[in-house]
């Protein structure tokens, strides 16, 4: 098949992890760089999570995704099928060819609603929905302002995902929410978790456990929803383990972060790690992939194992960047990434705590002032204004 086209650096997927590897290879002086996206759309995700809050507008994280592709990129306004590395090209979907010097894939990954059994027909109705969409953080909105009695679950599942704090950070404003209406003490409130705290680091677990706690939160650890039956608008919680057993909880609002894992296409491919997550499979220091070494892959495609976070990118995409073009000019790779990613919790409709942790989950604050492992005021307002701010003027263009 022939060659539609051949560039010095092909990216695929024009998300957060895309546009800012592109940005950055270009202020560096490159100048053949192509980025492969269909999507006329670009989204600011972080900030679903407060809109399923009712803190913030949906619309105020959608922008067209010319306005975040670099000028001076080539945009390819098409989707990925296929990758051919031993012959240096990607197939799209329309059959057209790309060649490349080097390859980085940053597609994102896969929301699976199908791997939890009854989801999908209920999803965005009768008080089921997810912020993980963009179209239905606002529906979460509604159902939890429209709640005035009756029980609330909130799930977390096993597996790598993105913004895996999202399932807690809901609950929290969810309840906060109930508090303020004074209607909290009417409903009966569960976290379902799969780890056996409800997060790594101690020091942050036993502060959130106290947050939990103020909230009267039933937290159910190393436990997943795998079951929803829309009709008894009861969920089947099975727990993680040889010595795990189901349980049924009824519920009249249920938020659900899907399992997640790699697209179809990429699992299937040459690069992946042939595992049911099917991520690309990189060295998790210089993010260059094991059995390729003109292949690079970050942000939530990628195989290593940090948490899948936009602050994660933040710190991988100069890694790439650097070891792009000391690959191209045959030196050692000198790009290193630590694992660092951040988290941020959002407790309270007024409150956050920052956890910043690198592969070894030590904690990495960059405001050694305030106390890592709580709550406070300042984050909140980082998480609203100051990281939208950053992520759209800085990261995206390169300079951050």
């Amino acid at each position: 098949m022939s060659t539609t086209a051949k560039h010095q650096v092909l990216i695929v997927g024009g998300g957060t992890a895309g546009i800012t590897v592109a940005a950055r290879l270009l202020r560096k002086g490159y100048t053949d760089v192509a980025v492969i996206e269909p999507s006329d759309k670009h989204y600011y995700q972080p900030l679903w999570t407060l809109v399923g809050g009712g803190q913030a507008d949906a619309a105020a994280t959608e922008r067209p995704e010319a306005s975040v592709m670099p000028k001076a990129a080539t945009w390819i306004r098409k989707a990925a099928s296929a990758f051919d590395p031993d012959n240096n090209t990607v197939t799209c979907a329309d059959g057209s060819v790309y060649g490349y010097d080097v390859l980085v894939v940053a597609p994102g990954l896969q929301l699976d609603f199908d791997a939890t059994e009854g989801l999908p027909q209920t999803l965005g109705r009768d008080g089921v929905s997810s912020n993980y969409r963009f179209d239905l953080a606002p529906r979460t909105w509604d159902f939890i302002r429209r709640m005035r009695s009756g029980t609330a679950v909130f799930t977390m599942p096993t597996g790598p995902v993105k913004c895996a704090g999202a399932g807690q950070k809901i609950a929290y404003l969810a309840a906060d929410h109930w508090r303020r209406e004074g209607v909290l003490r009417n409903i009966d409130i569960h976290l379902v978790a799969p780890g056996p705290r409800i997060f790594g680091i101690p020091a942050i677990a036993d502060n959130l456990d106290k947050v939990i706690a103020g909230y009267g939160i039933t937290l159910h650890t190393e436990s997943e929803v795998r079951t929803v039956d829309a009709d008894s608008r009861k969920v089947v919680v099975t727990g993680i383990g040889p010595s795990g057993s189901d349980m049924m909880l009824p519920y009249d609002m249920l938020h659900v972060v899907p399992r997640q894992s790699a697209p179809d296409w990429i699992k299937s491919s040459p690069l992946s790690t042939g595992d049911a997550s099917g991520f690309v499979e990189i060295e998790k220091h210089t993010l260059q992939h094991v059995r390729y070494p003109n292949v690079f892959s970050l942000g939530d495609a990628g195989s290593s194992p940090n948490a899948k976070t936009g602050a994660a990118v933040r710190k991988q995409a100069p890694v790439v960047v650097a070891n792009i073009d000391a690959h191209l000019q045959g030196r050692p790779l000198t790009g290193s990434y630590d694992g660092y990613s951040s988290c941020p919790i959002v407790t309270s409709s007024h409150d956050m705590l920052l956890a910043e942790f690198d592969y070894d989950l030590n904690l990495k604050p960059s405001f050694p002032l305030l106390d890592p492992a709580k709550p406070h005021r300042p984050y909140w307002y980082l998480k609203k204004y100051g990281l939208p701010f950053l992520y759209w003027n800085l990261m995206l263009k390169g300079l951050a």
